[in-house]
């Protein structure tokens, strides 16, 4: 991996260039008000930072980039904050530069007959959404912090959410890029073309990137009919296997028309029951349940279609939602269980994917040698079984227990991430590396994916300077 230069400005030398180039109010360096941004999410990553800077605009962006690497001083670009793997975080050194991209928010321009939104990179998820909605579109990336994350961040871990199922990834989502490279020079990629088949298409190598390649500061992104209906439905299931099974079934009969179904254990509904006002259990005890959404359906179809379900046993209980409101709380149950956890107190997590063939036996095998190495553990598993992305996050009951059982973090990922690797899946599904899984990735890529990956890095940022520890 590239080095980071050694040369080390004078803190106050940097900092006055950068109050040059974006005004004093956008230079953060109080630790009081630094403290924010060095933070992760999660509470797990605590960093340190020579200050956060808040450019306005891409030209800020640029000139504050050159200006650190003249300086030979790491950036650490940062959206909403709210990375599960570290990935926005400093380290502790004290010497990075914070790169925070919220002034960045402007929808740039919309084009409904090209079914396209151009946004800057600090717009948030929702503000996003709204734009599309408000020309009676939808941008589908749908995320439980989607009024917190910021689309550069989303493009930066290549987030999925609850709606690959039918729409994909934010890569699969993406026609453009305006980035910012690690020399300060823009690349401006910013076309709604669906195709251009000139070359290397170069907005790949920064989506996904972790901010690792450069900073994006803008978007072109895809957008959708918007749905005039929505069958919103919560069914109780006996096993995984059974889910998957409801799974192909539904797709046989509904095909795109299906645009989510996300998988939930009793465990983790009971979290959200538990740490969560207001939530409500709907219909019966069951140990699974599948959150199903239909966008465009025949309502009645669904319906009929659930009803034979029920009949034939494949379903244990069923609710419909006969509104949005009970659609919205239906979703909220599956949505709020990060923050269920988060108050119950720190799990070790994983995101991993798996083909979706195969997550009853990743998660037979992975619950098997988990409850054989640390009896008692509590596995909440949830996520989008749709496209094999599953999040597996374990812990101990009594909070005393569990302290003890998170020093145990690194046998407890070998155990489920070679689960993983043996049926063929990813480490990562859609959180990224971050810094949690910088060294642990090195145990499932091929010697010769890593050496690609390096050399990616060191000609686009020969002096190591982009959001350093973080991927590599």
């Amino acid at each position: 991996m590239p080095t980071t230069m050694t040369s080390t400005p004078k803190s106050s030398d940097l900092i006055s260039t950068l109050v040059g180039i974006v005004g004093a109010a956008q230079v953060l360096s109080e630790p009081a008000d630094i403290a924010p941004f060095v933070t992760d999410w999660r509470g797990r990553y605590r960093g340190a930072a020579r200050c956060v800077v808040r450019p306005g605009s891409t030209a800020e962006v640029a000139a504050v980039v050159k200006a650190c690497a003249e300086a030979g001083v790491a950036i650490v670009p940062q959206g909403g904050n709210t990375s599960l793997c570290g990935a926005a975080t400093p380290d502790v050194a004290g010497a990075a530069v914070v790169l925070s991209l919220g002034r960045l928010n402007r929808v740039l321009a919309v084009d409904t007959r090209n079914n396209t939104i151009t946004v800057e990179a600090g717009c948030t998820l929702a503000a996003v959404q709204e734009a599309a909605c408000a020309v009676d579109r939808l941008f589908p990336l749908a995320l439980a912090s989607e009024g917190t994350c910021q689309i550069g961040g989303n493009l930066s871990t290549n987030a999925g959410g609850v709606q690959v199922l039918r729409y994909g990834n934010t890569r699969e989502l993406t026609l453009g890029l305006e980035v910012v490279l690690p020399s300060g020079e823009v690349w401006d990629g910013l076309r709604g073309l669906r195709k251009d088949n000139t070359g290397y298409d170069l907005k790949h190598l920064f989506i996904g990137a972790e901010g690792t390649l450069g900073v994006i500061t803008a978007a072109v992104l895809k957008l959708f009919p918007l749905p005039k209906r929505q069958t919103t439905c919560w069914l109780n299931v006996a096993t995984p296997a059974a889910a998957v099974d409801l799974l192909t079934a539904a797709k046989s009969v509904f095909d795109a028309q299906l645009t989510a179904f996300e998988l939930v254990s009793e465990n983790a509904l009971q979290l959200v029951l538990k740490n969560i006002p207001g939530s409500q259990r709907p219909g019966v005890v069951s140990p699974w349940c599948v959150l199903a959404e239909f966008s465009d359906a025949e309502p009645a179809a669904v319906e009929a279609w659930l009803a034979a379900r029920l009949v034939s046993g494949e379903v244990g209980d069923g609710v419909v939602a006969a509104s949005e409101a009970q659609a919205g709380k239906l979703w909220a149950l599956r949505e709020n269980i990060s923050e269920a956890q988060k108050i119950e107190g720190i799990s070790i997590k994983h995101d991993v994917a798996v083909p979706v063939s195969r997550i009853a036996d990743f998660l037979a095998a992975a619950d098997a040698a988990l409850s054989q190495a640390f009896p008692g553990i509590r596995v909440v598993a949830f996520g989008h079984v749709g496209d094999g992305n599953l999040h597996y996050n374990l812990s101990k009951p009594d909070a005393l227990d569990n302290a003890a059982f998170l020093t145990s973090q690194p046998q407890v990922n070998r155990l489920v991430h070679d689960a993983v690797h043996a049926l063929n899946g990813s480490i990562s599904a859609e959180h990224g590396l971050g810094q949690l899984k910088r060294e642990e990735i090195l145990r499932y890529k091929s010697p010769v994916e890593m050496a690609l990956m390096r050399s990616i890095k060191q000609v686009l940022d020969p002096h190591g300077l982009m959001n350093p520890g973080k991927v590599l």
